[in-house]
């Protein structure tokens, strides 16, 4: 069989990647190389070169991702019944310092974006109002003002199904059979249009219902108010109505001091109404929403605006992963990292359960000491409170990873790792810091999808490039979140979620370096506002905090 269906992906690796579906007593040729498969090998799984002892290391991306549990014979599949996990372990800098050999950026150089410029000098890519309840007690209120402000503000996303379930209805009131019921089909559908906003120039209200603020700890509440400050304070956000109960934890005056943290000379609109103080929960909504609309006229006098590239801020981030992961998307949003940093830009690398393994290789890709003391030092505290619980980040891994080809945290985390790129690491930020600095930064955020992708909205990026194998709808809230598919198959099955596919990328029609620019065209389409991602389209808006210790 030619090479085309299998992958050595460093020289140094023992294990071979499965690029389409192998069958048992296949002989394969790879680099002058000969060998035959003991058994069916699906693609995005891997197998093991030569004959393995037990207990001996295995190798993919050029790094330990594991150990045999048995002897294996060369041509074996890899899988959780012979292999398990492991990882090399990592210390201070290493003498050979990383280098980074920039790409070509000429293409982007005199470009710039059409952003909504904020009087502390940072740069949106969108305009939108937050709704926020500072205790979960006021989570009913959101939602009654969630359900009658976005449909009179022509925000819905909701209509073609109001339309639909209208229809249905009608039927049943009619008279109309189960089976009619089940028949039926629309012969049109409506949505909501831009055209109906009544304010042109807010990309939206986002209510950000949320189950803390009281109860639980003091250092809960206390993250969560930094978490919410983040998001007022974010480029990508105009203003703020916040609704709190009054007796809670998450007091105003905890919200208010991390907002100054982050802007000292915050001027936004922001609306604070408690419970406790107003006659009655109606005269609370009531004022909320009349306070509301007149923070929303001020926000539609802006306008965007153009900016230098360098205003970006990527997160890059990764969920529903696969085999293919670390061979086509990760890498090419890893690609479009080194761009936008060789344009001066900034990308924030999170998840840092999915770093295991790579630990050295980043660390020795930190410009400062104590970036790196700052990344071992959050490193090791994660992972002591996740085992403090049971856990482990050997745990990672899903079971839809494992099904995927993705047999252990070390192997998952090595291609997940690749989403940074290879540019210097200029910054370590623990769980809702704010992203200052140019260049690649570190943040320290659970692997779970939406409680990274929270946090990287928290920090201020003002767009997400999502890695995803399996398929997932993730989005944000006030931040655009593009999902790139690692194969083919989920961007033709799932493309009402799949932003761009790097697909081709495994049957060797575009080279990586290509889908990176590609990615990066596509991503100034986003900034400019010129077009939705489809989590947008959809309005998935994702948010969870994160409890630390608890997640991985």
């Amino acid at each position: 069989m030619t090479e085309t269906s299998v992958l050595k992906i460093q020289p140094t690796d023992n294990l071979w990647v499965a690029l389409a579906d192998l069958k048992a007593g296949t002989t394969l040729n790879l680099n002058g190389s000969s060998l035959t498969l003991r058994e069916d090998v699906p693609a995005k799984h891997k197998f093991n070169e030569a004959d393995l002892k037990q207990e001996e290391e295995v190798f993919l991306y050029g790094v330990l991702v594991g150990k045999t549990t048995k002897d294996i014979s060369a041509g074996s599949r890899i899988s959780t019944d012979n292999t398990h996990h492991a990882a090399a372990g990592f210390t201070d800098p290493s003498k050979d310092k990383a280098t980074w050999a920039q790409p070509n950026v000429s293409k982007w150089t005199d470009e710039t974006f059409l952003g909504f410029h904020r009087d502390n000098g940072s740069v949106g890519t969108a305009n939108y109002w937050l709704v926020i309840p500072l205790v979960f007690c006021q989570n009913r209120n959101l939602s009654v003002l969630r359900e009658v402000m976005l449909k009179e503000l022509g925000y819905s996303k909701t209509e073609t199904y109001h339309s639909y379930m209208r229809s249905l209805s009608d039927m049943c009131r009619n008279g109309a059979s189960a089976e009619e019921l089940l028949a039926w089909e629309p012969k049109h559908q409506t949505n909501s249009t831009e055209s109906e906003k009544l304010f042109p120039n807010v990309d939206g209200v986002k209510f950000l219902l949320h189950e803390g603020g009281c109860g639980g700890t003091r250092q809960d509440s206390d993250a969560l108010c930094a978490l919410l400050a983040g998001y007022i304070t974010h480029p990508n956000v105009a203003g703020v109505t916040v609704l709190g109960l009054g007796c809670q934890h998450a007091q105003i005056q905890v919200l208010e001091k991390e907002i100054e943290k982050r802007d000292p000379n915050f001027n936004k609109p922001m609306y604070v109404f408690e419970q406790q103080n107003h006659a009655s929960e109606e005269t609370l909504i009531q004022e909320a929403m009349k306070q509301t609309l007149v923070g929303l006229m001020q926000a539609n006098l802006i306008e965007r605006k153009p900016a230098p590239l360098s205003k970006l801020v990527f997160g890059v981030e990764c969920g529903g992963s696969d085999g293919f992961s670390g061979i086509s998307s990760n890498p090419t949003i890893g690609q479009c990292a080194d761009l936008l940093v060789a344009l001066g830009g900034s990308v924030m690398l999170a998840e840092f359960p999915e770093l295991c393994g790579v630990e050295q290789e980043i660390i020795n890709r930190c410009t400062q000491p104590e970036s790196a003391k700052n990344f071992q030092e959050l490193l090791k505290t994660y992972a002591a409170r996740a085992e403090a619980v049971g856990s482990g980040f050997d745990m990672n891994p899903s079971p839809g990873n494992i099904r995927d080809g993705l047999i252990t945290d070390a192997m998952k985390s090595a291609g997940a790792a690749l989403k940074g790129g290879s540019s210097p690491v200029n910054g370590v930020l623990d769980y809702t810091e704010p992203c200052t600095a140019k260049g690649l930064n570190l943040l320290c955020t659970p692997g779970n999808d939406v409680e990274s992708t929270t946090a990287l909205a928290a920090s201020g990026a003002t767009v997400i490039l999502f890695s995803t194998g399996l398929g997932t709808p993730t989005g944000n809230p006030i931040v655009p979140v593009l999902k790139i598919s690692s194969n083919t198959i989920v961007a033709e099955k799932l493309s009402d979620i799949i932003d761009l596919d790097t697909g081709k990328i495994i049957s060797g029609e575009v080279s990586l370096e290509k889908m990176g620019e590609t990615l990066l065209d596509l991503c100034l389409k986003v900034a400019n506002g010129h077009q939705q991602t489809k989590a947008m389209i959809l309005g998935q808006d994702d948010f969870i905090p994160w409890k630390r210790g608890v997640s991985l």
